[in-house]
């Protein structure tokens, strides 16, 4: 049976690699360039290495730094609205995940009537019809894998949403571990664990193929090896490179076989509560993937040698009772809040976040054990309580 495996266009990665930035642009006959950022990027500076580049080579530039965490679909409208009515020639995208999913809509929508709501996965009425402007994405976190992947990603008043075409794939990615060395340790942490979830959640995915598995597990390789000295270490240039790779695979792992229960539960965090996406997948993972475990004990039993660990005498059930072990010590170590209520999610929100995670159907379906409303409240409780559970 053949499968579709899709990839971004064109994709430079390794240090130093916005150095292709000026060469990629002058093949498009553009002159007027949006470029859309966050306010802290600006200010210290690390959008001049794209601005500067450009204008010096003559092309028009603009910054739009309304970006925020976990974009609102208000944030998404006005730079929708923004980019139409000042007829941009090219969209470039420099930043983390928000940055990079909101130079997305701009690019596409640019060309398209009607509001972003009128796009959205639940509740749009619109297809996208158009490829848009040309899009160039810039990641400065190692964690979304957004610069690789056709979905951008929107909160709403309670839960997430998604506006999801192939013509939302970037024409160039360019992914240059050099530009992550200012990130913070808690950023660096959460974004990494992201990155770390999107890989394990396609291994296991019930649309993973030959090819998202290889992509992976060697995500998971460099992942686990080297997101504890990243956050200790900012400066460290291999563990700085090796996880920028990592997440760029499992960008492009996830992007082919999907995600599942641990992206579920982690919409209606970050809509209800706005906990950053990379602290609600990094607190719910463990927790997700002993519930499930014994769905798919051989795939976390490879997940556990992809971390490091030799598996040679012990069962597969062993090993995926050690991989759970082994991915709640991880988040541990980077130090994100290991429970629930480490964030300040109070037990009686437990319900509300299981009414919005349930409607996640396109996610859940993908998950290798099914899971209802009384599974997902389960997972939430034991999230709370910090006790492993498992199905019944």
């Amino acid at each position: 049976m053949s499968e579709k495996i899709t990839f971004t266009p064109i994709s430079y990665t390794g240090w130093d690699s916005l150095s292709h930035l000026l060469d990629e642009v002058n093949r498009f006959n553009v002159k007027k360039i949006l470029i859309v950022t966050d306010p802290l990027l600006k200010e210290i500076g690390l959008t001049d290495k794209v601005v500067v580049p450009l204008e010096n080579a003559g092309y028009s530039t603009e910054l739009y730094i309304e970006v925020v965490p976990e974009p609102p679909l208000a944030i998404a409208e006005k730079l929708v609205a923004y980019t139409r009515d000042n007829a941009f020639d090219m969209v470039i995208g420099v930043g983390g995940g928000s940055a990079l999913d909101l130079s997305k809509l701009a690019g596409v929508l640019a060309s398209h009537e009607g509001l972003v709501a009128d796009y959205l996965n639940l509740t749009g009425t619109k297809q996208i019809t158009e490829k848009g402007l040309p899009t160039i994405l810039i990641p400065t976190t190692s964690g979304t894998g957004s610069e690789v992947t056709n979905i951008s990603v929107l909160s709403l008043e309670t839960t997430k949403d998604v506006v999801t075409h192939d013509y939302l794939l970037a024409d160039v990615a360019i992914v240059d571990p050099a530009l992550t060395i200012s990130l913070p340790p808690k950023v660096t942490a959460a974004t990494g664990i992201d990155a770390l979830t999107h890989a394990v959640e396609a291994y296991i995915s019930k649309n993973a193929s030959p090819i998202s598995n290889a992509l992976a597990l060697q995500a998971i390789r460099l992942i686990s090896n080297s997101i504890r000295t990243a956050v200790s270490n900012g400066n460290d240039r291999q563990a700085r490179t090796d996880l920028s790779y990592g997440s760029y695979l499992a960008g492009l792992a996830f992007f082919n076989a999907g995600v599942a229960g641990v992206h579920a539960l982690a919409y209606p965090l970050g809509g209800q509560f706005h906990l950053a996406h990379g602290d609600s997948n990094a607190v719910l993972l463990p927790y997700v993937m002993g519930y499930i475990r014994q769905s798919c004990e051989k795939r976390m039993k490879d997940i556990f040698e992809a971390m490091g660990f030799s598996s040679a005498n012990l069962s597969q059930e062993e090993a995926s009772y050690k991989c759970v072990a082994e991915l709640e010590r991880l988040v541990r170590d980077v130090n994100i809040p290991s429970t629930l209520k480490g964030f300040n999610i109070p037990v009686e929100a437990l319900e509300n976040l299981t009414n919005d995670a349930i409607e996640q159907k396109r996610i859940l379906a993908r998950s290798p054990m099914p899971l209802d409303k009384d599974d997902i409240y389960t997972i939430y409780k034991a999230a709370f309580d910090g006790v492993i559970a498992e199905k019944k």
